[in-house]
């Protein structure tokens, strides 16, 4: 081969190689974590190797990718995870851990609350030079609960985007929720009177939530996505999707779900309808008073 054939299936290669490089750059992992810890209930002073802790589980969820879809940087799902480390006792720490989750309104540069969730009853191992294995077909304490948040904040995002389509992503948080209970770990037993993941992921995948589901991609894509473009249109459907809530809550016996929802959307509903007219205004308080009277305090601003 000559010098100048040479030249000429290199300069292939290398384009071969630039245009990868392009391809992988146009998408991304579809989470964006970041995770803080606070250690102070605990006394011990051999404890720094826990300031690694946050990191390790930050690479551990942004680094893998959970879904088949492709993400572009402006559209990960911002995750947070805040750690309250309560006891240890041999490297074996008792700790509360409360997740959240926004979503990017469309053409914005802005995002939604979408998911919040306050999770009282974790145990896990962590010693020090402990390394994390993304394993979902072994139950582990620490990551398999990791693994469970991520998968149901995906599923929440997908639902926002298309009516019921989180379902893949909550049916795999239900698959380590079966795994986890073939053990004795802690926090992931059923219970009609606990308010604990294990009842989150059942309502997720039960068909009369369904409803549910699909006004939270009403509020979100038909809504929220739509309201700079039209508030008045973007009002209606949010009301419209609040009602469906109502009517799910009628049809079902927990409120997590409806609580949970709330719990991260109460000033953002608050905030829509404050400059609506007058009868949208008491239609929404009306309407929201009978759904939401945690936040009733809040909701008074709209009479």
């Amino acid at each position: 081969m000559n010098i100048s054939s040479l030249n000429w299936v290199f300069g292939v290669f290398l384009g071969i190689i630039i245009a990868m490089s392009g391809a992988q750059s146009l998408s991304a992992q579809e989470l964006n974590a970041q995770v803080t810890l606070n250690k102070s209930q605990l006394s011990s002073t051999s404890l720094d190797y826990l300031d690694n802790l946050p990191q390790q589980i930050e690479a551990y969820i942004n680094q893998y990718e959970w879904t088949n879809a492709n993400f572009n940087e402006n559209e990960r799902i911002k995750m947070s995870l805040q750690i309250n480390l309560l006891s240890v006792e041999d490297y074996n720490f008792e700790a509360q851990i409360i997740v959240r989750s926004q979503r990017p309104i469309y053409n914005t540069t802005r995002s939604t609350a979408l998911f919040l969730f306050n999770d009282e009853k974790w145990n896990f191992e962590y010693p020090p030079n402990r390394t994390f294995l993304h394993d979902e077909l072994q139950f582990d304490p620490l990551t398999s609960l990791l693994d469970f948040y991520a998968y149901t904040v995906l599923g929440y995002d997908f639902d926002s985007f298309e009516e019921l389509g989180g379902t893949d992503y909550y049916q795999r948080a239900q698959n380590i929720l079966s795994l986890a209970q073939t053990t004795s770990a802690i926090g992931w037993s059923r219970s009609r009177n606990q308010r604990n993941r294990a009842q989150l992921v059942s309502n997720l995948i039960q068909t009369n939530y369904e409803p549910f589901r699909i006004a939270l991609y009403q509020y979100h894509r038909k809504g929220i996505d739509q309201f700079l473009e039209n508030p008045e249109q973007a009002r209606n459907e949010i009301l419209s999707a609040l009602e469906k809530i109502q009517q799910a809550q009628r049809q079902t016996s927990s409120n997590l779900l409806f609580d949970t929802f709330f719990n991260a959307k109460y000033r953002e509903i608050t905030s829509i309808f404050e400059d609506a007219e007058p009868e949208i205004r008491l239609e929404a308080y009306n309407l929201l008073s009978d759904i939401d009277q945690g936040h009733l305090s809040e909701y008074q601003k709209l009479q």
